[in-house]
Order: structure tokens, then C-alpha cells, then sequence
């Protein structure tokens, strides 16, 4: 079963999924992630370009989530989602130490191999980083709500 971190954290702005297994992890996930947004007040949204900022940020949870339980021994550790009222950072954690890596040369028809891609295509900076033998993928969006609303409370 996943659990929430229960460590308080500042300004109430970060929050943490940890995984125990792959099974149903993308869908628990996305609900997390929807309920982070909620949250802050990225959910419900007030405008179509919020709306898409947001299905953008649960499809790129999804990717890497998926990219976890298919790729790394055991799945997913963690998922780190952490807005500071300006960014969103979504990272997660997983016991691969292999980078994550676009696929080059990926057949746009056949399945599989996109996830990066799609990161990579809809987040203002993504990366891979080496951590405790494993990995942390973690990306990076803008927060939609500058106009709306100036910080979490």
C-alpha cells in the first residue's frame, strides 16, 4: 500500500507518494497528483490553458511512473511533486541506476518508447540524476495560475 510522507513540509507545498509495488502505481499516481493540484489551486481550472497545464502534468506523471515499473527492479520508490508558486518540480525516485534516456530513432506508429519524448516536449526542463543506486527522473512546468493566484496557502 502507498503512503503520503507524514513529515509536515514547508508552506505545505511539497508532497510525497512513496510506492510499495507496481500494481495500479500509474493510476495511484495520478490520483495523488490531482489531489496535489487541488490543492494549490491548479484544479478545478479557471481557463483552457490551466486546464492543459494540468492534463499535461498528470500525463507526464504518468510517463514516468510507467517508465519506473517497466524499466527499474522493483518500480517506483517515490513521487515528489514540489510547487513553489512559481514551478512545479515532479520527480521520481526508483532503484535503476541506468539513466533515463530519450530513444532515438523510436518508430512514431509503433508502441512504447515515447514517454521521454512526450517530457521532453511538454516540460520546461527535465533531467536524470545518479541517487542512492538508483535514480531520481524529475521535470519541470511553470505554474498556470500567475495570473489567478500568486502562492499556495
Amino acid at each position: 500500500m502507498d503512503r503520503p510522507e507524514q513529515t509536515p513540509q514547508p508552506a505545505g507545498r511539497a508532497r510525497r507518494l512513496a510506492f510499495t509495488g507496481n500494481e495500479g502505481a500509474v493510476r495511484r499516481s495520478r490520483a495523488f497528483s490531482q489531489e496535489a493540484l487541488r490543492s494549490w489551486r491548479w484544479l478545478p481550472t479557471v481557463d483552457a490553458e490551466q486546464r492543459a497545464v494540468a492534463e499535461d502534468v498528470l500525463l507526464m506523471v504518468s510517463e514516468l511512473v510507467t517508465n519506473a515499473c517497466l524499466h527499474a527492479p522493483g518500480g517506483p520508490r517515490e513521487l515528489r511533486l514540489d510547487w513553489d508558486g512559481v514551478r512545479l518540480r515532479v520527480e521520481v525516485r526508483d532503484g535503476s541506476p541506468v539513466p533515463a534516456r530519450l530513444r532515438r530513432g523510436a518508430d512514431p506508429g509503433s508502441p512504447g518508447g515515447h514517454g521521454l519524448r512526450v517530457v521532453d516536449r511538454l516540460a520546461r526542463a527535465w533531467g536524470c540524476d545518479p541517487e542512492d543506486g538508483g535514480k531520481r527522473v524529475w521535470l519541470e512546468v511553470p505554474s498556470p495560475l500567475g495570473r489567478h493566484v500568486r502562492s499556495p496557502g
